[in-house]
């Protein structure tokens, strides 16, 4: 057998001339003198015994040479770096384990869900090291290192949410912090596209043993909703069948259904009145993955916007952009007239100074209180009455600006804002500028005040270019919510895997629980309700609802990836026992040597 077979460093060997000079030293010592004294003569010839014996004397002798020699071989076979060819996987230390916790993990097996089983195949994947990298909505570091007890302290503290997730940054992740002789275990469906497969080729590159255990149990023939959209108080929902068999299904919201008829990949859309408040959309029969089968809508307790708007010369182009809006009521009354209704928003518009009654005036102050919103639009000469609720101090009028800064707001989102002919000039005395002109004018304005919201509009009403803008009945539907106090339906529901943001701390009621801060993720379908609106959030993915995962075996051709490496044999170094037993002879030659009494 040649020494590459037994050692890794065959000419650390050499240290074995170090034997030669010590034979030649046993060789070369002197015999000892025999030297006869008569006073213990008259014992040995009592006891008739010889107290030297050559031979046992000789092999005394040997000894010592023996151990020397069995130290100086032990070093030389500890510098060689002797080693035995072992399995890759008995050499592991260290398992870094992944866990998927993506939504179709979920999927109802029968005993369970895919996520249940991967978390048992977990705690039975331990070693002396471990660590857990969890795919959630992101990828995060859920244990650096622990033994088994902190692994299971760490699973038991880990559940499915309901958002895809990016498996591929889980793995480099985990690949990132694993250490030499190291294993990674992906635990994962493996339901989504192939984007883990360079994650695991790196980590392979490296060295490191990847191992990808899929759990893709149930889930045949899932029907879910896998989109929406919405029109006015109305939603659309996208349903699509996953499975091999035509179905049908029944789509319930707030009392009114409808079914629909599906065969294999079919996708229908189904319309539905969104009710007050909102509520839960729901397709049944239901199937193995529940995530789906139901959409959360929330929607305004009043649906509708009361909107008044006060002119004595009657703007036809706002009241025509008012009139579209499905979800707008619309008043138009002319001063002097007494208000009696209640309004969400009253708009003041080419006003008659001395028609205006004081109580026209009242009834915007009161709706402000109220929590709703009141608009005040540039004209020639703006009555003196608005001025508490006019945001702009007026210096008379200015033609052919140009524009200049437009805020980043839901208001002005992409929104084109042509110079005006004629303008109202003046300073801001409250409020927010959104739209200015060249020189600095405000042109649009707002101002939270007392629970509800003021809206100026610089452009004088007759002669303002938006007016004729396709995107002026957008501006005015955002602005009409804004004042009410309304989001549209498309802001109050969400996608899973987004973020609600706010300015200050603020306590919102989620599907788990009640959390308190700036910066709230959408982890989970349902409901959250802040102190000020309710948002509903729901799963609209098709690579998600597609839960029948294809076997990793029958990919392995197509992505190139296998689900196990060849248990490859590797060296295992036995440096240290062998450096151990050197230890011990040494150790043993000193105390042969105190027992003889050299020492």
């Amino acid at each position: 057998m040649a020494l590459a077979d037994v050692f890794l460093s065959p000419l650390g060997l050499v240290a074995l001339l170090a034997a030669v000079p010590i034979v030649v030293l046993y060789l070369v010592q002197p015999d000892p003198r025999r030297v006869e004294l008569p006073t213990l003569q008259f014992l040995l010839d009592e006891d008739e015994r010889d107290a030297s014996n050559p031979l046992l004397e000789r092999l005394r002798r040997s000894l010592l040479l023996l151990l020397q020699l069995l130290v100086v071989v032990a070093l030389a076979a500890a510098l060689a770096g002797p080693y035995v060819t072992v399995s890759e996987s008995q050499t592991v230390e260290e398992t870094v384990i992944v866990l998927d916790g993506s939504a179709s993990m979920g999927v109802d097996t029968g005993d369970g869900t895919r996520f249940d089983d991967a978390v048992a195949a977990a705690r039975d994947s331990t070693t002396g090291t471990n660590a857990v990298v969890f795919a959630g909505a992101e990828s995060r570091i859920a244990l650096r290192s622990g033994g088994s007890d902190e692994v299971d302290r760490t699973l038991d503290g880990l559940s499915v949410v309901d958002t895809p997730t990016d498996l591929g940054t889980a793995i480099s992740q985990a690949a990132s912090i694993a250490g030499e002789n190291a294993r990674i275990v992906v635990l994962s469906d493996f339901a989504d596209d192939t984007g883990w497969t360079d994650a695991v080729r790196s980590a392979r590159a490296r060295g490191l043993v990847v191992d990808l255990r899929q759990f893709a149990e149930g889930g045949a023939g899932n029907v879910g909703i896998v989109d929406r959209s919405f029109s006015g108080n109305e939603v659309t929902l996208s349903v699509k069948n996953y499975g091999t068999q035509q179905v049908t299904r029944t789509v319930t919201l707030g009392g009114r259904q409808r079914s629909v008829t599906l065969g294999p990949g079919d996708v229908e859309r189904v319309t539905l009145a969104v009710p007050g408040g909102g509520g839960e959309a729901r397709l049944s029969p239901g199937d193995d993955f529940p995530t789906d089968d139901t959409a959360f809508v929330a929607a305004p307790a009043d649906p509708t916007v009361d909107v008044l708007l006060l002119t004595n010369d009657r703007n036809r182009y706002l009241a025509a952009a008012l009139s579209v809006i499905d979800e707008v009521s619309l008043t138009v009354d002319e001063p002097p007239t007494t208000i009696e209704d209640d309004y969400d928003v009253i708009l003041y518009s080419n006003l008659d100074a001395e028609r205006l009654l004081r109580g026209n005036v009242e009834a915007g102050r009161d709706v402000v209180e109220s929590g709703g919103g009141v608009g005040v639009l540039a004209q020639d000469s703006p009555p003196s009455a608005l001025a508490d609720l006019r945001l702009l101090s007026p210096s008379g009028v200015g033609t052919n600006p140009s524009i200049g800064r437009v805020a980043t707001d839901e208001l002005t989102r992409e929104v084109d804002f042509p110079p005006p002919e004629r303008y109202q000039r003046g300073t801001l005395q409250a409020g927010t500028p959104l739209v200015t002109t060249g020189n600095g004018t405000p042109l649009v304005a707002t101002q939270s005040r007392d629970g509800g919201r003021v809206l100026y509009y610089g452009y004088v009403v007759n002669d303002d270019p938006f007016r004729f803008n396709y995107q002026y009945p957008v501006f005015w539907k955002r602005a009409t919510f804004y004042l009410a106090g309304r989001e549209p339906l498309s802001s109050l529901n969400r996608e899973t895997g987004a973020r609600l943001q706010f300015a200050s701390e603020t306590r919102v009621e989620t599907p788990d629980g009640t959390v308190e801060s700036t910066v709230v993720s959408l982890d989970q379908a349902g409901f959250y309700t802040t102190p000020s609106r309710r948002v509903g959030v729901s799963l609209y993915s098709e690579t998600e609802s597609n839960v029948t995962a294809e076997s990793l075996d029958d990919r392995t051709e197509e992505t190139g990836v296998t689900a196990r490496e060849e248990d490859r044999q590797v060296p295992r170094p036995l440096t240290p026992l062998v450096a151990l037993v050197g230890l011990l002879v040494a150790v043993g030659e000193i105390a042969y040597l105190r027992r003889r009494g050299d020492l």
